[in-house]
């Protein structure tokens, strides 16, 4: 005899209703595997007036001559990018050039004073005095 009783001992289920009540069942094989079948299309959504299509990683707008601006503004926008990247590396490019050429010319000026220097620095007044005239 139970101490408690039947209290505690769990109720069975009740038996599940047959499959044949499913309305999957009733539907022809073609329209099965039309409607739950592995072939799919692209994914699509109606919001208000417009349908969006995914498409390359895109959602572009279908259905209407507008998906094809949508398309085509893409791709302006891609080539847009592109070409603002190009034009940053060649600003760069000119940037890196015009240090260059400071530094090169900053060189050629501290050389050329040292030559001086070595020559006698006043060498450039004298010389200057010997080559005013014509012939002599």
């Amino acid at each position: 005899m139970p101490l408690f009783g039947d209290k505690f001992s769990p109720k069975k289920t009740p038996m599940r209703r047959s499959a044949s009540l499913n309305n999957l069942n009733k539907l022809d094989h073609a329209v099965r595997e039309a409607e739950y079948g592995m072939e799919f299309g692209p994914a699509a959504v109606n919001l208000g007036n417009h349908k969006l299509v995914f498409e390359n990683g895109t959602w572009v707008e279908d259905g209407s001559p507008g998906g094809a601006d949508q398309r085509e503004f893409n791709k302006i926008k891609k080539q847009n990018q592109a070409l603002s990247e190009e034009n940053n590396l060649l600003k760069l490019k000119i940037e890196v050039l015009l240090d260059m050429l400071a530094e090169t010319t900053a060189e050629s000026h501290l050389s050329h004073k040292k030559f001086e220097e070595l020559r006698g620095g006043s060498g450039r007044v004298k010389d200057s005095k010997k080559h005013t005239g014509f012939g002599g």
